[in-house]
């Protein structure tokens, strides 16, 4: 079976987050190709859901989207940390919230076609209110929403990061709705 042959590769950028690279590469169906690629080391998702049946989301300022956005609590994984690991360690930073219990539910590339970042999303519960650990250059506002308000949220654009339209489908199972004559529950 053929593989994968990379001929070249060339680092244009290595930054805190990301690296930039260029690659020349012929894929397994025979393809010869040059490809950009943006190498991340993976992220945790984290749904955090309360007793009640509410679940947590933090909004902060992202400077690409221009804009303040509800998301579910996330961050990069650190070298040698389990998905679990990193799942408590962002949900205590950013939340002040403590888990005893989380389990990854499953993993997604956000953008295979040039960014080999593949996010892990975790459910925690039983969370118990600890102190929250932002990072230095993180202000972040923590929300409690119940299920109902988080469809309208996301039905209406309020909720437009693609990572947590994921995570809060995959909850929910059954969005979007289902509209009338169109032959879904």
């Amino acid at each position: 079976m053929p593989r994968l042959r990379i001929i070249s590769s060339r680092t244009v950028y290595k930054g805190r987050v990301v690296t930039l690279k260029i690659d020349e590469i012929i894929e397994p169906s025979g393809v010869h190709a040059t490809r950009e690629v943006v190498a991340h080391g993976g992220s945790v998702v984290v749904i955090p859901r309360l007793a009640d049946g509410s679940i947590v989301l933090v909004r902060q300022y992202r400077y690409a989207a221009r804009q303040s956005l509800w998301e579910l609590v996330a961050g990069g994984l650190e070298a040698g940390e389990t998905v679990l690991a990193a799942a408590r360690r962002e949900l205590l930073e950013e939340t002040g919230y403590r888990s005893r219990r989380v389990r990854h539910l499953f993993s997604f590339y956000p953008s295979p076609g040039v960014l080999t970042e593949r996010m892990h999303v975790v459910e925690a519960r039983d969370l118990t209110l600890a102190t929250a650990m932002p990072e230095e250059d993180e202000r972040i506002e923590v929300g409690r929403f119940r299920e109902s308000e988080l469809r309208r949220m996301m039905e209406s654009g309020k909720i437009c990061d693609g990572k947590t339209l994921i995570g809060l489908m995959w909850i929910f199972q059954d969005w979007p709705p289902a509209r009338k004559g169109s032959g879904r529950r």
